[in-house]
């Protein structure tokens, strides 16, 4: 990234309202739903789970980016980590008796978490400024 290529804070603002907004609404639907606790554990051990590894995909891709290492086993788990994040949720969501309405809620809260917290990391990058890659010598 060039230097003074900042994000405007109506970018930074919608991305951290977006992810305020998806993980909420998300937390809300459990805190209502009639499941039982280990389903409503289930689906909050999901949220926490996919979070973090966007997050850390993210990170992993703009480090290679600018040319940090991150090596191939930890970029692809990061990929296998939300591809199963996702597909445990969408696993999860097709089995469980819930209406197909509360089952998209649940799965559109999920993708806007995922998708701001992605625009939040990078966007608390960008605001950090350029990275300076300090390597030591071996004496």
């Amino acid at each position: 990234m060039a230097t003074g290529q900042r994000p405007t804070s109506a970018f930074v603002g919608a991305s951290w309202l977006a992810l305020l907004v998806g993980v909420v609404t998300y937390l809300i639907g459990l805190w209502n739903a009639t499941m039982q606790l280990n389903e409503k554990g289930y689906y909050f051990t999901l949220l926490l789970y996919g979070l973090f590894s966007a997050v850390s995909l993210q990170k992993s891709v703009r480090d290679r980016m600018e040319g940090i290492r991150v090596t191939s086993l930890y970029f692809n788990l990061c990929w296998v980590s939300v591809l199963a994040a996702l597909a445990l949720l969408g696993v999860g969501l097709w089995n469980a008796n819930l209406a197909l309405s509360e089952k998209g809620f649940y799965a559109m809260a999920y993708a806007l978490s995922l998708f701001a917290a992605v625009a939040v990391q990078k966007n608390v990058r960008d605001s950090a400024g350029p990275v300076e890659v300090v390597q030591e010598k071996l004496e």
